[in-house]
């Protein structure tokens, strides 16, 4: 087990990770710190508890973004039925998550 130091938003972070992880989770904290700078340009520093969970709403609409995407290439060559059924699927779990993060946004706000 290794640990890396990441910074994001000027808060330096020491992170557990598996041994040769450490360059993939420095990118990532060098991606979420990118992303916190320009939402911090965007809206302003509104606390780091709020950016950090702004940010991970927009990752996470990128990522429903990517994998919708990546489905639709997969079921292009497929039945149209699948394609559907594996979109719903997805939805629901994209819908799922970001019930997740809105909880945790209220529990955060109430704090």
């Amino acid at each position: 087990m290794s640990r890396v130091s990441v910074t994001i938003n000027a808060r330096t972070y020491n992170i557990a990770c598996d041994d040769g992880q450490e360059d993939n989770l420095t990118r990532l904290g060098e991606y979420v710190d990118r992303r916190i700078g320009q939402l911090a340009a965007a809206v302003g520093q509104v606390g780091d508890d709020r950016l950090l969970v702004m940010v991970s709403l927009l990752i996470a609409d990128e990522l429903s973004d990517a994998i919708e995407q990546l489905e639709a290439l997969r079921g292009a060559d497929g039945d149209a039925s699948r394609r559907v059924e594996a979109e719903e699927a997805l939805f629901a779990h994209v819908e799922s998550v970001a019930e997740r993060i809105e909880d945790i946004a209220a529990r955060l706000e109430q704090s």
